[in-house]
């Protein structure tokens, strides 16, 4: 593991953080003064201005983010912010990948880093599933510019997949993760966006979880998405006499569900045995 990740997994502060305060001279492994390229491994001491540091449990929290909650761990306008909502889950965690302040849905937050980079990155093709809920009534032929790509001032969208749940609601499959994507796709071809709900990302859903609360993911559950991100790794190591790099696996439930086509309430009632916290008073 590199240093600057040591760092951040012990909950010190993040990996820029920590590559400054190598850069200091203020990080010693195994007694000798760390530089920015230094690997750690379980058996290696790590003490930061004389003191030692042991990386922290890792931790991976769903969160049913709720309109109006910034993706960030701080905001200098000081709106609420994901992080406050998952503050009692004892660790320092970071969200992956950002949600609009004003859409709701599923939302992952872990101190995994490594996993975290993996899912980001765009060879893993991580399913992001949205419910938009849109202004107007879309064609037919809107839905299918939707699937094939649209043209963004950034450049041709990725294909997508789409289902109509109602007259002005459809379902959007998609695997990029530039900012805004949803929303401007949809304004692209003549319709806004009112509302915009994740119901679904890398497989992980909300059942049973009220807007505001999180959950720990099981052990399946993240043993599921590594095994997806290593398979992938696989895949794209050098192969002698390789053809055709494989298409990356795409990381969507084992067994997808129809989601409703209404918006989330946080009355809904709750199910199961994962466990669960409270929004945190402020």
């Amino acid at each position: 593991m590199r240093l600057n990740a040591y760092l951040a997994r012990a909950g010190i502060c993040s990996r820029r953080g920590a590559d400054e305060l190598i850069g200091k001279g203020r990080v010693r492994v195994n007694g000798e003064v760390a530089g920015l390229a230094t690997v750690v491994g379980e058996s290696d001491r790590v003490e930061l201005d004389g003191k030692p540091l042991a990386p922290e449990r890792l931790v991976h929290v769903l969160l049913h983010k709720p309109p109006g909650v910034v993706t960030t761990a701080r905001d200098p306008q000081g709106r609420p912010t994901v992080v406050d909502l998952v503050r009692d889950v004892g660790v320092r965690v970071v969200p992956v990948g950002r949600l609009d302040a004003d859409t709701t849905g599923v939302l992952l937050l872990t101190n995994d880093g490594q996993l975290a980079n993996q899912l980001a990155h765009p060879r893993f093709e991580v399913d992001k599933v949205y419910e938009a809920f849109l202004r107007g009534i879309p064609t037919d032929e809107t839905l299918r510019k939707l699937e094939q790509g649209v043209q963004l001032e950034d450049g041709l969208t990725a294909p997508a997949r789409v289902r109509r749940l109602t007259r002005s609601v459809i379902e959007l499959t998609i695997h990029e993760g530039r900012n805004r994507q949803v929303k401007r796709m949809c304004e692209a071809v003549g319709h806004r966006v009112v509302r915009l709900h994740r119901v679904r990302y890398a497989g992980l859903e909300l059942t049973g979880l009220p807007v505001g609360e999180w959950r720990r993911l099981s052990a399946a559950e993240v043993d599921r998405l590594r095994d997806a991100t290593e398979r992938q790794q696989v895949q794209d190591a050098p192969r002698t006499g390789a053809g055709t790099r494989p298409t990356a696996p795409r990381l969507a439930p084992t067994s997808p569900k129809p989601s409703p086509a209404r918006a989330p309430r946080s009355d809904r009632a709750g199910s199961g045995t994962s466990e669960r916290r409270d929004r945190p008073s402020r």
